[in-house]
C-alpha cells in the first residue's frame, strides 16, 4: 500500500439498483483506480438500504438513527475522502439520497447539538469530498441557466456545513446521447480521479 494511501468512501446515490446505470460504472471506475493506487475503498449503495424518512425536526434532533444506517455512519467516520454519485432528478439529488443524508447527518454526529454554537460545530472536519452528478441536459445549461443551485446547496448547506473541505465536483451531461467512446473517456477520468483519491 502506498505511503500516501487514503481511506475512501464511495456513496452510490442512484435509487435504482435493479440495473446498471452510468453512475454505477463511474463509481466502479473510480474504485478500480483507487485500489490500483493502493487506497482503501469502502462502498455504500443507498438503494440497498431500508430506512424511513424523517418527518419532524424533533425526530432529526432527538430520534434514534435506524439500525440499518449505523454502519453507514461508521463508514463516514472512517473515511478521509467521500465521493457521492447520483443522477440529477427534477433538478436535484434523488429523494432517497436526500433522505439518507438527513438520517445520517444528525446533530451529535455531523454537527453540534442544539445549544452549541449558532452555526453548529462541524464534527466531520478533516475530510474532503467529490460530488459526481450525471444529467440529461448539457452541463453548461445546468451551470449557467440553472446556476447549479442544487449542487451548490449540497456543497454549501450539507457537506460544507458539517466540515467537508475541499469539495470538488464532476458533472456528466447529455448522458442519454453518450456513445461508447464518450463513456469510455468519462470512465477513464474517474479512474484517474480514483488513483489520485481526489
Amino acid at each position: 500500500m502506498s505511503s500516501h494511501a487514503r481511506r475512501l468512501l464511495l456513496i452510490q446515490g442512484h435509487p435504482d439498483n435493479s440495473q446498471h446505470h452510468l453512475c454505477h460504472a463511474l463509481a466502479s471506475a473510480y474504485a478500480e483506480g483507487a485500489k490500483a493506487a493502493g487506497h482503501e475503498v469502502c462502498r455504500i449503495d443507498v438503494a440497498a438500504l431500508d430506512f424511513p424518512l424523517l418527518r419532524s425536526k424533533k425526530d432529526w434532533e432527538l430520534g434514534v438513527v435506524p439500525d440499518s444506517l449505523l454502519s453507514a455512519q461508521e463508514d463516514i467516520l472512517w473515511a478521509e475522502h467521500v465521493v457521492l454519485f447520483f443522477p440529477l432528478w427534477l433538478g436535484d439529488m434523488p429523494a432517497l439520497l436526500k433522505g439518507f443524508l438527513e438520517q445520517v447527518a444528525r446533530p451529535g454526529f455531523a454537527l453540534g447539538k442544539a445549544g452549541d454554537q449558532p452555526l453548529g460545530t462541524k464534527l466531520l472536519k478533516g475530510r474532503s469530498a467529490r460530488v459526481v452528478v450525471t444529467m440529461g441536459m448539457p452541463t453548461l445549461v445546468y451551470r449557467w441557466y440553472f446556476r447549479a443551485h442544487s449542487l451548490k446547496s449540497l456543497e454549501r448547506n450539507i457537506l460544507g456545513f458539517v466540515g467537508f473541505a475541499p469539495v470538488r465536483e464532476t458533472l456528466v451531461g447529455m448522458v442519454e446521447s453518450l456513445d461508447e467512446a464518450d463513456a469510455a473517456q468519462w470512465l477513464e477520468r474517474m479512474n484517474k480521479a480514483g488513483r489520485k483519491a481526489g
